[in-house]
């Protein structure tokens, strides 16, 4: 019985004093020439698939047998002069989860590309407010300092931490306990035409609330978020992914929901993939009553149950755009509410307006081409 070995050439070694044979007598045999077998002997060549299948033909031993045995001293020989890297697992977190070549690009760090690591973490750190690339939120072992409403992706913290940057740069009038029912009851009657939202950002300083547009970074699925800055701060962000009339109004109606009640103030109320919230169950009693609230802003829902119950399934776009003409809004609301009522999101569409290009001048905007300058 072969005995354990540490290398390919010990296992050889064995074998030919087994069979009572020399190093000579093994050249011969596989066509090599002699040095060749000492050095296979003594670990200084390496067993390739190739050898491993001529000497397994030979012995009558397993190819696999010197090719695992050779893996194993090739894998202990690197690690006696391999160096260890701390920062490894660092720049694995960082360089994989954060789509650090779109910050680069949006301007969020400052590098030329993201080859240049030690400038890029630098910069990172600079970003999330971390005094070492070490400290950076988004690695595991990182204290949390954004503490968000759910679990959020390395991409969603780093769009969080840019809607901060903004709104700590913007200057607003004191808030008050009673400023965001009063940009409710302001923003109301703007909800006839699409050109009325250009008016939003105005309403929403005046109360004393910040607004920040900010691009979605690729796969955030970002669409809205409520923070505080401190506790007579609100900010509202939003990423406007959906260009559309009525996601406009439900999100930003939804976060100014979050802002009456206080949400988020100990936790930023970050919210994801808006499309059918509500519609499924399942979400906090903080989303569900911003949902409804959204929901109501947009169509009275009595008003929009009737509506159903006397035109389901048939909505022509006559009967459509006579219903928003009689509750004050515009028909991309109705279209918008019928979607997530209904279901059938490939219907109505042609209410549903773009909005971005009219809210966008009078707000402040980073993405889309444009980046918002930050103080350092």
């Amino acid at each position: 019985m072969l005995e354990p070995h540490r290398t390919p050439g010990q296992l050889l070694e064995e074998l030919l004093e087994a069979r009572g044979w020399t190093k000579r007598v093994l050249s011969v045999v596989i066509g090599v020439d002699e040095a060749s077998v000492g050095k296979i002997v003594a670990g200084r060549k390496q067993v390739d698939a190739h050898l491993a299948i001529v000497l397994g033909e030979v012995f009558d031993v397993a190819a696999e047998r010197f090719l695992e045995l050779q893996r194993s001293y090739d894998l202990a020989q690197a690690r006696i002069v391999a160096k260890p890297d701390p920062g490894r697992a660092r720049r694995a977190h960082l360089f994989g989860d954060l789509p650090v070549a779109d910050m680069i690009k949006r301007g969020w760090i400052q590098a030329e590309s993201m080859r240049e690591v030690e400038v890029v973490e630098r910069s990172l750190a600079t970003f999330f407010g971390a005094s070492t690339p070490d400290e950076i939120e988004v690695l595991p072992h990182a204290a949390k300092k954004t503490d968000v409403s759910l679990p959020a992706t390395p991409a969603q913290i780093a769009w969080l931490y840019r809607v901060r940057q903004l709104a700590n740069d913007m200057l607003a009038p004191k808030f008050t306990d009673s400023s965001a029912r009063e940009a409710v009851g302001r923003l109301s009657s703007l909800r006839i035409a699409a050109e009325e939202a250009r008016k939003v950002p105005r309403i929403l300083a005046d109360c004393g609330i910040r607004f920040v547009i900010v691009e979605s970074l690729p796969r955030a699925k970002i669409d809205g978020v409520c923070l505080w800055l401190n506790e007579r701060r609100p900010v509202i962000g939003m990423s406007l992914r959906h260009d559309r009339i009525d996601n406009f109004w439900f999100v930003l109606r939804h976060e100014l929901e979050h802002v009456i009640q206080g949400h988020g103030m100990t936790s930023a109320m970050l919210d994801v993939d808006m499309e059918s919230a509500g519609t499924q169950g399942g979400e906090s009693d903080e989303e569900r009553i911003a949902n409804e609230a959204a929901a109501e802003f947009c169509i009275p829902q009595a008003q929009l149950t009737g509506f159903i119950k006397r035109k389901n399934p048939f909505f022509a776009d006559r009967d459509i755009i006579g219903f928003a003409r009689t509750i004050g809004v515009h028909p991309g609301l109705v279209a918008g509410q019928l979607q997530r009522h209904t279901g059938r999101y490939d219907r109505f569409r042609a209410h549903q307006v773009k909005i971005r290009s009219l809210v966008t001048p009078g707000s402040i905007v980073d993405g889309w081409g444009d980046v918002a300058p930050v103080e350092p």
